[in-house]
């Protein structure tokens, strides 16, 4: 599989106004995927956008639509989110009662799987799902807000679950406090999809695109040098 570098900007981080014509931009920058964070409220101390927004969105993103569900319960509308047109679904080990059953119900609806770890989460929450999932998200933040300081201890669980993963097709995805500087610290140890928020944001606007794929460009080739 394609262990490169790929970024993913979170629209959380962008003009809630201008959707559309956002995700042009980032795309049109260099982007890799487009992030989607769904919050509900309840699961994290925040509310963002549901389905309906996701659908909406879709059209305008021609790379890869990375939605990451916050919510609790998430059975009852992970197939509202398949239908928006997500490619990948990520839950979190701790929003249902069985994370085996609803993986399997997100593949079933034609999406990939994908199951997010807060801090306080251990990699051994996965053990007995590995055959089931297409990406692991590792919270570097705790989940509800973007602009967070990156927590560090996460670095070693990364590695932890590099060796997991061994040779199975699983991306390691890597969501909260992103930059050039600690881009490469999880590339190095082991991630491969880093989600970036006020980071590519910063400095630019949909009329003044340029900063955000220098945006892009800086953590881009940070992570892939400390890869060498």
């Amino acid at each position: 599989m394609d262990r490169s570098i790929k970024i993913a900007p979170s629209i959380l981080a962008s003009d809630f106004a201008n959707f559309g014509a956002e995700i042009r931009a980032i795309e049109a920058e260099g982007c890799d995927w487009v992030h989607v964070d769904v919050m509900d409220g309840h699961f994290v101390p925040n509310i963002t956008f549901g389905p309906d927004t996701c659908k909406a969105i879709r059209p305008h993103i021609k790379t890869v639509m990375d939605v990451h569900l916050m919510i609790a319960p998430t059975d009852l509308y992970l197939k509202a989110f398949a239908d928006s047109g997500a490619d990948y679904l990520t839950i979190h080990a701790e929003a249902g009662p069985h994370l085996h059953r609803s993986l399997q119900y997100i593949r079933d609806l034609g999406c990939k799987a994908g199951v997010a770890l807060n801090p306080s989460t251990p990699a051994s929450a996965i053990e007995y799902v590995m055959d089931l999932i297409d990406m692991v998200c590792v919270m570097t933040v705790n989940p509800g807000f973007g602009g967070q300081k990156f927590i560090h201890s996460q670095i070693d669980k990364v590695k932890e679950i590099r060796k997991m993963i061994g040779d199975r097709d699983i991306h390691i995805e890597i969501d909260g406090g992103i930059t050039p500087e600690t881009g490469p610290l999880m590339a190095a140890a082991g991630a491969d999809v880093l989600v970036a928020g006020s980071a590519v944001f910063k400095g630019g606007s949909v009329e003044n695109p340029a900063p955000y794929g220098e945006n892009i460009r800086a953590i881009r080739d940070a992570s892939e040098a400390a890869r060498k």
